[in-house]
């Protein structure tokens, strides 16, 4: 025998392999798995999500079917206007299908609906609005609406208004309906619908109506037009006739009023010259009067007597007496230059 042996290969074995850890095995396995199928997500519960899916059903038909629901629509006639947060948003719709966020934007349909009638004439006119302010009565409410549900002001007053104004309209001239009687639609169309509504809805009040001017056509509108011209020119011309006869009734009576005043100055000034001449006259009758006195006082003045005395008292004022039939000239003429002196 010799030192090297050799080795049988029978007899020569290798230590077995050591054994995966559970986590190996695992990663081991998935990725055998094959790749068209996988696996559940971990912690999925087909009870969870069957809830999820329910709440989400509901929310959805709650969001669609309530007041404030997402989906909304404008009915014909009308728009939509839109407030946030009790702002009023510039956002008008027309009428349709619209979407909104539920619960924070509130809708409100307004009416914008013509309301068209024909005249008696066969004109076809249009108002573009009818506002009617009402009232229900608080012990009627029940009655009203068991009868006509909540929107029984559709029934009772913005369906009944249409149908009184085409019965006025029908009934009256576009004269009439436009100009002559236009002031009078508003109580018609009140009286009109309270009747109704006291024999069938005694609940409702109608406290006003308020019609707008109807729209006509417009060769007809500048007919009107060109009649209200010819009205207010002729009105014109008579207001300037009345003015013009008033300016003349003023002149004439200033004039009557200058000839009475001349009348009466002249009346006056000629009352003062008869009045002056009487006086005159008067006057002249006095000294008449007073001279005939004096010469009859002068009269019976003048006796023999009283002659004779006035000739003592001359005398005896002479300081020089001359007597004989002749004197001479130069001593008269000196006595009566210191007579005259």
């Amino acid at each position: 025998m010799s030192d090297g042996s050799v080795e049988s290969p029978s007899l020569h074995r290798t230590p077995p392999p050591p054994s995966p850890s559970p986590s190996l095995s695992l990663s081991r396995s998935q990725q055998q798995t094959p790749r068209g199928r996988q696996p559940p997500p971990p912690g999925a519960d087909p009870v969870a999500f069957a809830v999820v899916a329910f709440v989400a059903i509901c929310f959805v038909l709650i969001s669609f079917s309530a007041p404030s629901s997402i989906l909304h629509q404008v009915p014909e006639g009308h728009v939509g206007v839109y407030w946030r947060g009790g702002a009023l948003l510039e956002t008008i719709t027309p009428p349709g299908f619209h979407v909104k966020l539920p619960w924070i934007t509130q809708f409100e349909p307004i009416q914008v609906r013509n309301i068209p009638c024909g005249t008696k004439g066969g004109v076809m006119i249009s108002f573009d609005k009818i506002e009617v302010v009402n009232r229900l009565h608080k012990e009627f409410v029940h009655e009203t609406l068991l009868n006509y549900g909540v929107h029984y002001d559709k029934t009772w007053i913005y369906d009944k208004i249409h149908h009184e104004i085409n019965q006025f309209c029908s009934a009256h001239s576009l004269q009439q309906v436009y100009i002559d009687l236009f002031d009078q639609i508003d109580e018609t169309m009140k009286e009109a619908i309270q009747r109704d509504c006291t024999r069938y809805a005694p609940g409702i009040e109608i406290i006003s109506v308020r019609v707008t001017k109807p729209n006509i056509p417009d060769s007809i509108r500048r007919n009107f037009e060109l009649m209200e011209e010819e009205r207010t020119k002729a009105l014109i011309a008579i207001e300037k006739q009345k003015v013009a006869e008033k300016e003349a009734e003023t002149q004439k009576k200033i004039a009557l009023s200058e000839a009475e005043k001349n009348a009466q100055v002249s009346k006056i000034l000629m009352e003062q010259k008869l009045m002056e001449k009487d006086s005159s006259k008067r006057q002249q009758q006095i000294d008449n009067e007073m001279i005939t006195k004096e010469a009859e006082a002068n009269r019976l003045k003048l006796t023999p007597e009283y002659l004779e005395l006035r000739f003592i008292e001359s005398i005896a004022n002479n300081s020089k007496i001359f007597f004989g039939e002749k004197l001479d000239k130069t001593m008269v003429i000196g006595h009566q230059a210191r007579q005259s002196a």
